[in-house]
């Protein structure tokens, strides 16, 4: 199984600025992206084709419970993965269910 994988504006935005704070994120990231590829469908289903996946920060040295949380989509067709956000634990408890919806309603696809 081959996904395309894409990030919103918002994703990169927001990676940008916790790899400021957590420099060992960039290789998580890619990691991720590697183990989605094998299992694209790993984390906990929020619904709606989402998933909330929870991400070790070696930088922080606190394993995943008080890690980064990443919030994908997962498209059936087209194979496609959509990397919507991304946010430290530490900072942010949850995503609304209200933002979800807008953020996956921004996506052009619809």
């Amino acid at each position: 199984m081959s996904y395309s994988v894409f990030s919103t504006h918002r994703f990169e935005k927001e990676l940008k600025r916790l790899v400021k704070k957590f420099p060992s994120l960039k290789k998580e990231y890619t990691n991720l992206i590697n183990d989605l590829a094998e299992k694209p469908d790993s984390g906990v289903s929020l619904g709606n084709n989402c998933y909330k996946i929870r991400l070790s920060l070696a930088s922080k040295g606190k394993g995943k419970r008080a890690g980064a949380r990443v919030i994908i989509y997962l498209c059936l067709d087209p194979k496609s993965i959509y990397f919507l956000t991304i946010y430290d634990k530490s900072e942010k408890e949850d995503v609304k269910p209200n933002d979800l919806k807008m953020i996956v309603e921004s996506l052009h696809f619809h």
